[in-house]
């Protein structure tokens, strides 16, 4: 995908109506790829994240937390951090508390270390 113009058109166009962006794991590979984390910190799974810098030297590569949050483009570094980064997304938009409701009816355990805030 990350090869494929027409497929990398489609978060391009996302982004430019103001979508927020979420990726899980190396989905951060398409959007560097579209050019959306150009400048931006971001992150992906721990054994692409060489690959991440090399798709955009520009790319603000994370190396520890479990997913970046950057305003519009969420970036998690795999499948158990995406659930971090869902609950995270669900607090941003609609409180801790539907967050903390969501965490209770799919029975997990969240990683106490949730990543930075939206601009770090």
């Amino acid at each position: 995908m990350v090869e494929d113009p027409d497929h990398l058109d489609w978060p391009r166009g996302l982004h430019e109506r103001g979508t927020v962006l979420a990726s899980v794991c190396t989905g951060s590979l398409v959007l560097a790829a579209a050019g959306l984390l150009s400048g931006r910190p971001a992150t992906t799974h721990r054994d692409h994240l060489d690959r991440l810098a090399g798709l955009d030297p520009s790319i603000d590569v994370r190396r520890g937390p479990r997913f970046v949050d950057d305003g519009p483009v969420v970036t998690s570094a795999r499948v158990s951090a995406g659930i971090d980064m869902a609950l995270h997304l669900v607090a941003r938009y609609d409180g801790p508390g539907a967050a903390e409701s969501t965490r209770s009816g799919i029975q997990y355990e969240a990683d106490p270390g949730p990543g930075p805030g939206p601009g770090a």
